[in-house]
């Protein structure tokens, strides 16, 4: 090998997955003799019974958007995307969020993606709109809750406009006030996070997918976890008592969407579990997650700079959450 030659070097987060998984099979020893002795519980059952349901209805929607986002990844550039655009930044926030659905990203992509929109010289305005967008509109998300929601289309629809709107609020509220994002010069996503599949457009496609899949699916399992628990241990009296505070239940599963992180297309799963909560509070949740969630709250620091970030995540936050509640009220 000269000294030409490029090296492949293993990705950031490999060595992390690895151990994880490791982890997990080694703690599945004494978890296998726990959960035997436990078999007979009815509780253990009910949780048992919820969580699979969740992560089984979940898993065939999470990877189809996965597999969306890596090709989007692999057959579109930002450059493209912005020669699409609109020159006047008001028009343009509302184009960049319809462009949300015929470019579905996941959360993890879409942070990089609007980066790089904003390098290109797109305004930060209309990159934001297209982050908030794309992991909430796309089609993959559309379908995956109609499925959970058993084709009730007025949830359908009520997810899709709040989600838009708040997208499309927060360009123009950055449009109006003229705030700029400081984009960092970093390397492109698929260089970086997804930079394992080599440069070759199937490379870059197995390499998103990949990239993107086992934190999607790590935070889902958690979620489910979370969500089947929550079910047997809370008394149902004190989840009955939050349930039925209509401005706390709001707050609650909007910090619950916050927390658990889940992925856009596995999180209607979790909300139709909900039961004893309003369709509205599980719209806020629907449409919180997708925007703002602790991971992606590091991601936009680390991106974007801390100082942009301890704006814009309470913002997103607040915004999503009066949106939701506003269009839940109408709709639902």
């Amino acid at each position: 090998m000269t000294s030409s030659t490029p090296t492949r070097t293993r990705p950031a987060g490999a060595d992390r997955q690895v151990w994880l998984v490791l982890g997990i099979l080694v703690a599945a020893v004494p978890l296998e003799r726990l959960v035997s002795s436990r078999l007979d519980d009815p509780a253990f059952q009910t949780w048992a019974t919820v969580f699979l349901a969740i992560v089984v209805q979940s898993i065939p929607f999470l990877v189809l958007g996965v597999l969306l986002s890596g090709l989007i990844s692999a057959l579109l550039s930002e450059k493209l995307v912005a020669r699409l655009l609109p020159r006047n930044p008001a028009l343009a926030v509302p184009v960049a969020g319809f462009a949300g659905i015929g470019l579905p990203t996941c959360e993890c992509a879409a942070v990089p993606v609007a980066s790089g929109l904003a390098r290109r010289g797109v305004p930060p305005a209309v990159a934001l709109t297209f982050l908030l967008a794309a992991p909430a509109v796309n089609p993959a998300v559309i379908v995956s809750t109609a499925v959970a929601f058993q084709g009730r289309t007025d949830m359908v629809v009520a997810r899709f406009v709040a989600s838009m709107l708040v997208a499309v609020v927060i360009g123009w509220i950055y449009v109006a006030v003229a705030r700029r994002v400081p984009a960092l010069h970093l390397p492109r996503i698929s260089a970086v996070a997804h930079g394992h599949g080599g440069d070759t457009r199937t490379g870059r496609f197995l390499g998103a997918a990949w990239h993107d899949l086992l934190p999607a699916a790590g935070f889902l399992v958690i979620g489910a976890l979370i969500a089947a628990t929550v079910n047997v241990l809370v008394p149902l009296d004190i989840v009955e008592g939050v349930a039925g505070q209509w401005l706390l239940a709001i707050v609650v599963l909007a910090l619950f969407a916050f927390v658990v992180a889940l992925c856009s297309e596995a999180d209607a799963f979790i909300a139709v579990s909900l039961t004893a909560f309003s369709d509205t509070a599980k719209l806020v949740f629907l449409v919180v997650g997708p925007a703002m969630d602790v991971k992606l709250a590091a991601m936009e620091a680390g991106q974007f700079g801390r100082r942009f970030a301890s704006q814009f995540v309470p913002l997103v936050l607040v915004v999503a959450t009066v949106i939701a509640s506003l269009v839940g009220w109408v709709l639902l």
